[in-house]
């Protein structure tokens, strides 16, 4: 009975981590690249610990991975163990895909990312490479 409570703790952390609305955005802008925290403040507009928090929460779901460099955090999408997790995690980013509010949160990140002239607290920032000219 132990595992089988540990297997369903998991599966309900899986569908929590998508059960927000913001941490769907994160997944969305993460899309194929590997994306700053930084971006992500700039484009959603909300505060850095609060980012920091969504994401941790993808951490610990399995679907998010993360990785430092210098002061930089960069934060990419990895696929679950679980098949049947693996493949509703797969519909998920298709339906984040096709979504006109995503849309948008993608346009905005690429025009922050493709500035001339980027806000300065993302001058030094390495930019995600999908959107790297």
């Amino acid at each position: 009975m132990g595992k089988q409570k540990r297997v369903f703790e998991d599966e309900l952390l899986f569908f929590r981590a998508l059960a927000d609305y913001t941490r769907l955005r994160l997944l969305n802008l993460m899309g194929t690249d590997e994306v700053c925290v930084c971006f992500f403040v700039e484009v959603l507009k909300i505060n850095q610990p609060k980012i920091s928090r969504h994401l941790a929460y993808l951490r610990r779901a399995g679907v998010v991975e993360a990785r430092r460099e210098g002061k930089w955090m960069h934060y990419r999408i990895i696929e679950p163990r679980d098949p049947r997790a693996a493949k509703i995690f797969k519909e998920v980013r298709a339906w984040l895909n096709e979504d006109a509010d995503m849309q948008r949160d993608r346009e905005r990140l690429a025009k922050v990312c493709c500035a001339p002239q980027p806000p300065l607290q993302l001058r030094r920032a390495p930019r995600p490479a999908s959107l790297v000219a």
